[in-house]
């Protein structure tokens, strides 16, 4: 991974992009600036930025449309994860982005520094995933075979429970579901209203939108009254630093991730 994760933006108000540009360059180094679509994906195919800030509607070529070109014309090293932005008139437009090509996408108006903590974010679970499948390629058996999942499921418990969630909460059975399943299939996490809340729902027979609350509350409870120094270490410090929480999915997938990489680690 670079020192300095590289960031294309593409948005066709020259105002709004040269302010975000101005706010991520503390942190990013800006690889370029489009104002249509056309100069976008020449940039990305040329540049290879590590992230794509691209608004939802651009002149010449839109969002999807670029995603599209990138697809075709770019091999996997080379692809660049997608950060959408979108105003509230063309939010109803990202239904027709696959969400497997996209990893965040956001609605203006939003605060530059929350989208400087999604690319973080974004970046960390890229590098660790590469770091996964790395290990997995040199290990042609079973990546996972030194360690059961009775101790896999036992390092997840001790974990949540030293993040200082009861365990009379219904959130923490669901939390450790859904690490566990996390852990299994990292793709789980992209998909937590259609897979990851409905499949723990059917396992407790309660509702999806049950799981998704009481998971909310368990982060809560963390977040207000857990162990910080445990957090800090597990989850990142630049995510701890700006006292925001989490969403129920970035917190069930960086737990994973941390565990995943532990255990290949530990199989290797």
């Amino acid at each position: 991974m670079k020192n300095k994760p590289t960031v294309l933006i593409a948005d066709n108000n020259s105002q709004e992009a040269e302010i975000l540009s101005k706010n991520l360059s503390q942190t990013f180094e800006i690889a370029a600036i489009a104002h249509d679509g056309e100069d976008a994906l020449t940039s990305i195919l040329n540049l290879h930025p590590d992230i794509a800030v691209i608004d939802m509607i651009l002149p010449s070529i839109d969002g999807p449309g670029i995603i599209e070109s990138c697809k075709t014309s770019l091999n996997k090293n080379d692809f660049p994860s997608f950060i959408i932005t979108a105003n509230q008139s063309t939010q109803k437009f990202i239904q027709f982005i696959n969400p497997e090509d996209i990893d965040y996408y956001m609605i203006k108006p939003f605060q530059p520094h929350i989208l400087s903590r999604r690319i973080e974010q974004i970046i960390r679970l890229k590098h660790m995933n590469q770091q996964i499948q790395h290990l997995s390629k040199n290990n042609t058996s079973n990546p996972f075979s030194p360690i059961s999942s009775q101790y896999i499921r036992q390092d997840v418990t001790k974990l949540i429970r030293n993040f200082g969630i009861p365990a009379h909460l219904k959130g923490y059975q669901y939390v450790r579901e859904g690490i566990l399943m996390a852990i299994e299939d990292i793709n789980a996490v992209n998909y937590v209203t259609k897979l990851l809340y409905p499949s723990i729902a059917k396992k407790y027979h309660t509702t999806s939108s049950s799981v998704e609350r009481a998971i909310r509350h368990a982060i809560d409870i963390v977040w207000n009254k857990g162990n910080l120094e445990l957090l800090d270490e597990v989850l990142g410090c630049s995510i701890h630093s700006q006292s925001k929480k989490p969403t129920n999915s970035e917190f069930i997938a960086l737990i994973a991730d941390r565990l995943r990489l532990h255990y290949q680690v530990s199989a290797s």
